[in-house]
């Protein structure tokens, strides 16, 4: 099978036929937002970690995560893209909500790019978490 044809076929294990982010994608996000949120997640009973409601990313959160995602922080333009286009707090702190916005609109756009963050926070293709 071609990439290209590699990929489509993989796309509806992260986005439905609506374009919503599928439930098991979303436990990939939970788990991927909950090592880096504020107030931070005890993660001693190992397996999949869960946010607490109404955690954010901190900008020390969000720096942490764009290291650990693409080896870099994210720059001043991309920060203020996440606070004008996707769901913050008042502060101005990125929300699960808007976590799974920037995914959903990254996986409709480039897949390819989704996937490698995936397997940069440990999940196969299947989305099994195989090392943390």
């Amino acid at each position: 099978m071609s990439e290209q044809g590699a990929e489509s076929s993989t796309i509806h294990l992260l986005l439905d036929a609506q374009g919503d982010v599928t439930d098991q994608f979303e436990i990939c996000l939970k788990h991927i937002f909950a090592k880096y949120c504020t107030p931070a997640v005890d993660r001693s009973a190992g397996g999949l970690l869960t946010p607490p409601e109404g955690a954010y990313l901190s900008d020390e959160g969000l720096r942490e995560w764009a290291l650990a995602t693409n080896g870099e922080p994210f720059s001043e333009d991309t920060k203020s893209d996440v606070v004008e286009f996707f769901d913050v707090t008042d502060d101005g702190n990125l929300t699960f909500k808007g976590f799974l916005q920037v995914y959903q609109l990254q996986t409709e756009n480039e897949e390819k790019e989704t996937w490698k963050d995936l397997e940069a926070h440990g999940f196969n293709r299947t989305l099994t978490l195989v090392k943390s």
